[in-house]
């Protein structure tokens, strides 16, 4: 059977039976051939391969926010990619306006750093974060036709079940690599975006002309730069490399991850780090010492874990901006409690809940993280009762911080279908609970 275009009724038929089997927790064959396993395209089998070794369920893979607004700024200007903006506005942008197509621009490691396109659509894609600042790379959010085509070095496209990330699955995408033509180096990536016009056979094309007319810019600017006696410079952006994530839900300890290798915080300096890392303008000495002893008074006491912090990290303090007045860290760290509320404020309670693996610094009595802890387990929760489908409700409910919420129980039994399976169980709980109380 010939089935040419990604979107076309055969190959997305067999994807999603595809991507059912794969959530359900059985294995994807190493071979694209395999009878028993629906059809997959290869470049779609290999990726899903790859995003399989960064996820183990693919309701886990959404993209990320890797950069915040002043590195994205940063990032932008310094870019070797800002100067090739009116090419990719003259050949894709205005030509797609009113198409109901997005132009999304990243660099080497995955992160979006322009997007541009209809407003209706603009918002629409929000809802998934495909926005400026947030990471698309298969390791972030698994197959997409942006993060794959880094990996492959070739144009891909990808369309709909294709998609890792079951979040995406309402759009489709074509996507293209960048390099320089002095030295070959990857510079990022160039994306068409939207419905299945995204992958009409000559988006590709389109694609790979924009990107052919932007490197012979570049090679135009390294000839004049030469005849200048100058060597056309290609900064590398700080983006290309990978952020450093501060992991503190569900763990007494917390986790630098990125760090070279993953590094293992006590107690006091994951209090520290997530603290600068929630108040993002940093904080002078007595605000420390309130957020951490409850008294502002305890200022040598801040100086003195602060230089522990210090010599605890080693260079590392330096990768990650630790600063002194006021005491802040730098934008490249995220920390693992924002993403529940960023999925929570797009609306996306699922993926809240995925990412959402325990309180934050559980076993802290620090003034300042038992209040983080409260907003964001506050927020899920308020969200989940309020705004959540049924069943994912129900998984919040099975939290056990959520093992004695009889509002939340009852606000299951007034969502859930009235023949739903769930309802004896929802009924049996809050008898117990009940039975408990009284």
């Amino acid at each position: 059977m010939a089935w040419t275009s990604p979107a076309s009724p055969g190959w997305q038929r067999s994807a999603e039976r595809a991507h059912a089997r794969l959530s359900s927790g059985q294995p994807l064959p190493a071979g694209v051939q395999d009878p028993g396993f629906p059809r997959l395209r290869p470049v779609v089998h290999d990726s899903w391969i790859r995003s399989l070794g960064f996820h183990d369920d693919p309701s886990g893979a959404a993209a990320r926010h890797g950069l915040s607004d002043p590195q994205l700024a940063d990032v932008r200007r310094s870019h070797p990619l800002v100067s090739l903006m009116p090419v990719f506005d003259r050949l894709l942008v205005q030509p797609a306006k009113d198409t109901g197509l997005l132009v999304a621009v990243g660099d080497d490691a995955g992160h979006l750093l322009w997007v541009e396109g209809d407003t209706s659509v603009r918002n629409a894609a929000e809802r998934m974060d495909f926005v400026p600042g947030a990471d698309w790379s298969e390791r972030s959010v698994g197959t997409s036709a942006p993060g794959t085509a880094l990996v492959t070095g070739t144009g891909v496209q990808v369309s709909g079940a294709e998609h890792f990330s079951p979040e995406a699955h309402r759009w489709s995408c074509s996507a293209v690599p960048i390099h320089c033509p002095v030295t070959g180096r990857l510079l990022g990536v160039v994306d068409l975006t939207g419905h299945d016009d995204a992958v009409a056979s000559h988006s590709l094309t389109l694609l790979r002309a924009a990107v052919a007319a932007a490197e012979a810019q570049l090679h135009v600017d390294a000839l004049q730069a030469a005849a200048r006696g100058h060597q056309l410079v290609l900064p590398s952006p700080r983006a290309s490399s990978p952020a450093t994530r501060l992991q503190v839900l569900g763990s007494a300890a917390g986790t630098l991850d990125g760090a070279a290798p993953a590094r293992v915080l006590g107690g006091r300096h994951a209090e520290i780090l997530t603290l600068l890392g929630w108040n993002r303008g940093g904080l002078g000495a007595s605000e420390l010492a309130d957020l951490l002893f409850g008294d502002v008074g305890q200022l040598v006491s801040v100086r003195a874990e602060m230089a522990r912090l210090r010599k605890a990290l080693g260079p590392e303090a330096g990768r990650i901006g630790l600063e002194s007045r006021p005491y802040r860290i730098g934008p490249a760290v995220t920390v693992d409690a924002r993403d529940v509320l960023r999925h929570l404020g797009a609306g996306r309670h699922r993926q809240a809940l995925a990412a959402y693996t325990g309180p934050v610094l559980p076993r802290s009595e620090a003034p300042g993280i038992i209040d983080i802890r409260g907003e964001v387990a506050g927020a899920l929760r308020e969200s989940m009762l309020n705004d959540a489908d049924p069943d994912t409700l129900l998984d919040y409910l099975e939290l056990p911080e959520a093992g004695t919420d009889v509002e939340g129980l009852r606000t299951a039994l007034q969502v859930l279908p009235a023949r739903s399976p769930h309802r004896s169980v929802v009924v049996a709980r809050l008898q117990r609970l009940d039975a408990e109380l009284a």
